[in-house]
């Protein structure tokens, strides 16, 4: 029997349409997933849905559990009697197509501390649970989340600070032994409370998507991070983890070393693993954290994948990647202890993009994984290269481009004319119609899976573009109208899945 064919689109839930200022998982995230189905789609990738910190990257979370509360649907509070029309007096004016993080955090922060104010009010609690269910619910929720209260812990200690990472905490924080971690816990006891609450909302309205999406014949896509940000909560708590000198900060830090992008490389300072601990532990975190993931999607991208096989160590304090070495990780016995913990095939898709080398493609195949071919660099190299459709396995993932990419639409534009040469004859085109044209090669790609970013199927321009590596500021921020999903696109979309098989 041939394996299932994918399709599907890649949108991160931050982009959906609202009044709010931002996407959530609120009604217009059930508009979508019925737009899916219309559309004969089978699949939903999303970026990671971690709690974002500095920078509003997805990529670089507080937490490999937690859940982003900006994505909580404030609609639902209502629906709750948590929050009232009259909380939303002084809303400013968003703009429908980007998100001003800035103001957005100041603006849903404080109506997500007002509807726990309200959940821990005894005299209005009878105004949203008659018989207490979402009080029950949520106790079931802290006890059955092992991962909650280092969460909660950390992100009150954080306000506490005043936003100060926890490496610069006095110690009686940074490294607290039993007896200080329970001063702290009853010191910050209705910080820790908010914090715990704003997780319960997230997951309860994450799961009850995904249930959704599911029962219609939708998989979903997560994506993680390999690295963890300095500055998060799973650093904080296991620090033995992590090659750290006794006062918190890396020894060495992550990256990828000059290439034909860039001279000096690229430095992402997130600290690196320490594996021979991971290896003690049967890498107990990083199996629940996968598992915990796999609670929250269907398939799990991981974004650098190449750092299972090496990685690229430099030293804490350079000013570039230049003066760093690749080190050695533990490759095949990370991903046998994964396979034989949840007893089935990995549905894990390696990002292996970039310099990758033989080993890193053994690894990727030894345990079957899917890798990514993105049709924009098939153009971009004048030569005869891997991301050429007609070099694909089955087992991959077709992308137009990705949350890194330019759209394919502004991409297009700015290509070199070799470029948009090789591909107008490749395709026997003359360009007209760009995104549709690699939209029909992807879904008509042997590729099991295909994947279209939302900007590529709306057409949009560089404007639209998700994030650019690099730049610190403008990124993840576009969102689509409310008018965007229309009858003629669904139709479109599936009269192309079905010509393919999909």
């Amino acid at each position: 029997m041939k394996p299932k064919k994918y399709a599907g689109i890649l949108l991160h839930p931050t982009s959906f349409p609202g009044p709010y200022g931002i996407g959530d998982l609120g009604q217009n995230a059930y508009k979508f997933i019925d737009f899916l189905v219309k559309s004969g789609l089978n699949m939903w990738q999303v970026l990671p849905l971690g709690h974002t910190g500095f920078g509003d990257s997805p990529y670089q979370p507080f937490s490999a559990f937690a859940g982003q509360p900006l994505l909580i649907s404030l609609d639902h509070l209502k629906e709750l009697n948590l929050l009232y029309a009259s909380d939303f007096n002084d809303m400013p004016a968003w703009n429908p197509e980007q998100i001003s993080y800035g103001e957005l955090i100041e603006f849903k922060t404080g109506l997500l501390k007002t509807a726990y104010e309200r959940f821990c009010d005894p005299s209005i609690q009878d105004d949203f649970s008659s018989d207490n269910a979402l009080m029950s619910e949520f106790q079931s929720f802290c006890e059955e989340s092992v991962w909650l209260e280092d969460y909660a812990l950390f992100m009150a200690g954080k306000d506490y600070h005043n936003g100060m990472p926890w490496y610069m905490w006095e110690d009686s924080l940074k490294k607290p032994n039993k007896k200080q971690r329970a001063s702290w816990i009853q010191k910050l006891d209705k910080e820790i409370g908010y914090y715990k609450f704003i997780q319960f909302l997230f997951f309860q309205e994450w799961n009850k998507l995904k249930t959704y999406a599911n029962e219609k014949g939708i998989s979903i896509v997560g994506d993680i991070p390999i690295f963890m940000a300095w500055d998060s909560v799973d650093v904080w708590v296991n620090q033995k983890l992590f090659l750290l000198d006794k006062d918190g900060y890396p020894t060495v830090v992550a990256g990828v070393p000059p290439d034909y992008f860039s001279a000096t490389g690229q430095l992402w300072g997130n600290p690196l693993y320490n594996w021979e601990k991971h290896t003690e532990t049967a890498y107990e975190w990083w199996q629940a954290r996968i598992r915990h993931q796999l609670t929250m999607s269907d398939f799990l991208r991981i974004d650098h994948f190449r750092g299972f096989d090496e990685f690229w160590a430099v030293p804490y304090g350079e000013p570039t990647a230049i003066n760093g070495k690749w080190v050695k990780a533990p490759g095949a016995s990370f991903f046998t202890h994964l396979e034989a913990t949840l007893g089935y095939q990995l549905p894990i898709i390696a990002e292996d993009l970039g310099e990758i080398n033989e080993s890193v493609s053994e690894l990727r195949e030894k345990f079957g994984l899917p890798g990514m071919k993105v049709l924009q660099f098939a153009f971009e190299n004048p030569e005869e290269n891997d991301f050429l459709p007609h070099n694909f396995t089955r087992n991959c993932v077709c992308y137009t481009g990705t949350h890194d990419n330019d759209t394919t639409l502004g991409w297009y534009k700015n290509a070199y004319e070799a470029s948009k040469d090789k591909l107008r004859r490749y395709y026997s085109t003359d360009g007209y119609d760009i995104c549709w044209i690699l939209i029909r090669a992807c879904l008509g790609s042997v590729a099991n899976m295909a994947i279209i970013p939302m900007q590529d199927v709306l057409c949009l321009d560089s404007w639209a573009r998700m994030n650019t590596p690099g730049v610190a500021e403008g990124n993840w921020a576009w969102r689509y109208k409310e008018d965007a999903l229309t009858p003629a696109l669904s139709a479109r979309l599936y009269e192309t899945c079905k010509m393919f098989g999909r």
